[in-house]
């Protein structure tokens, strides 16, 4: 049995229940009509059938917390559902993501003990939530254990195990793991070997990189784009641009065409030494190549010349883009609406930001904060709020540090009304500010007023907010 909390629910949840485990009404499936065929002259495929939806995983779907997840799963079974495999892992998914790994290990040796059969991605995934928590020990142990469970281990999860221990700065123990990949009979492939590279570039160990590098060669591993890319890219890094010109020719030798990721980042090698010219004139040589340009590319030239004040230059380089028929994405809008607030031009980033919805680009979570923490820098707080009204409905959440300066502005002008809205805002998704940030807050708004004021404005945010 397994040891999970349990909860009874209530008569609205019953009846929800028993709604999704009413039958579905059957849709029989068309079959070929003779002489229905395709343009190619074979008969045309019938639409497959549309998979029944688990009422059990459809209801899952609607809880957030990780204890009414459990008494769900347990309701189910009281009311005669037999649990399988796909809600084994739909709860073991919800446990994993709200970090109750305890539970998810229980009910993992519950599974092994009644010889559930479980396939490869759910120990993926799994592999994967351990390594965003930094339990690089327990995706190991999991990855093991996979034959365990009656489930065969393929090199895919051994690659996205290398990966975690890699993201996690476990590099000994990647090492280890792939040194051991003949005894668990796997032949690293590119992907494998491409992980490790990127371990020892990391950590800035170009000669150890270079020996894997050489070690794939010989192990008859061809190189991928990826591999070159990694390469290439720490050399731009590092500014040593002869040596990433010679691997860019070298991989074009080989048959390893450069894609726009590649021209990318030798055109950021170029910038950060000041080429502006020299970045500009690849997005001719990788067209003259047969690699047409991306947005990847103009973001770098449109980054470059943000970062060196010359906002008119980089907006032109906007325009060129819409001449060309490129669409901008969010991530090129935001790059020039973050430097035209760096430079005080608010307007001008808003009326962006505006524009790039008229476009039917809708703005992120990034764009959003850019143009309040922009407008907050030149003391337009009542344009911020508007910002964060718009964030908000669009289901948005500002950064601790953008609701405090819009916090202490909206206080300094006097308007504690739009203030205590922030902060009701700040406690409906739970985000408060510590004691030392309160104190720095009313201080920053009472200015030299002197203690006194602060206390009053201090009681009377709380009182609003109460």
């Amino acid at each position: 049995m397994i040891t999970l909390r349990r909860r009874t629910v209530d008569q609205t949840g019953t009846s929800i229940i028993h709604q999704s485990m009413r039958s579905v009404p059957y849709h029989p499936l068309r079959t070929t009509r003779p002489g229905n065929k395709s343009r190619h002259g074979c008969p045309r495929k019938a639409s497959p059938k549309p998979r029944r939806p688990i009422p059990f995983v459809t209801h899952l779907k609607e809880v957030q917390d990780a204890r009414d997840a459990q008494a769900l799963f347990h309701d189910y079974r009281q009311m005669g559902f037999k649990h399988d495999y796909p809600s084994y892992s739909a709860l073991i998914y919800k446990l994993a993501r709200c970090h109750d790994f305890e539970a998810v290990e229980t009910l993992l040796d519950y599974i092994r003990d009644n010889n559930i059969r479980c396939q490869e991605k759910l120990f993926i995934a799994l592999i994967q939530h351990y390594g965003k928590s930094n339990l690089s020990k327990r995706a190991i142990g999991l990855f093991y254990r996979i034959p365990s469970f009656n489930c065969t281990r393929t090199l895919q999860s051994f690659n996205f195990l290398l990966n975690v221990l890699v993201d996690n700065g476990q590099i000994s123990e990647a090492n280890e793991v792939f040194n051991r990949s003949s005894k668990m009979r796997f032949r690293p492939n590119s992907v494998s070997f491409n992980i490790i590279i990127k371990a020892y570039l990391n950590k800035g160990e170009w000669e150890q990189a270079c020996q894997v590098f050489e070690d794939m060669l010989e192990r008859e591993v061809q190189p991928t784009v990826v591999t070159y890319n990694s390469l290439i890219g720490f050399l731009c890094k590092t500014g040593d641009m002869d040596k990433a010109m010679g691997l860019l020719e070298d991989m074009t030798r080989k048959g390893r065409y450069p894609n726009a990721v590649t021209y990318a980042l030798v055109m950021e090698g170029f910038c950060s030494l000041g080429k502006y010219g020299a970045a500009r004139k690849m997005m001719f040589d990788m067209e003259y190549r047969g690699c047409k340009p991306r947005l990847v590319n103009f973001g770098v030239l449109i980054t470059d010349l943000g970062k060196r004040g010359k906002i008119d230059e980089a907006k032109g380089i906007l325009m060129e883009m819409k001449k060309r028929r490129f669409k901008p994405d969010v991530v090129t809008y935001s790059i020039l609406i973050n430097y035209l607030c760096r430079e005080g031009r608010t307007s001008e980033a808003y009326k962006t930001m505006v524009e790039m919805q008229i476009e039917g680009c809708k703005p992120n979570s990034a764009t959003y904060r850019m143009m309040i923490d922009g407008f907050c820098k030149v003391g337009e707080f009542e344009r911020a709020l508007g910002v964060l009204n718009a964030m908000l409905t669009d289901r948005h959440c500002p950064r601790l540090e953008t609701f405090g300066c819009l916090v202490i502005g909206l206080c300094q002008g006097g308007r504690l009304s739009d203030a205590s809205f922030v902060l009701e805002e700040m406690e409906k998704r739970k985000m408060s500010f510590h004691s030392n940030a309160w104190e720095t807050l009313v201080g920053s708004s009472c200015g030299a007023d002197g203690s006194a004021t602060a206390t009053e404005l201090l009681k009377e945010l709380l009182f609003m907010t109460a």
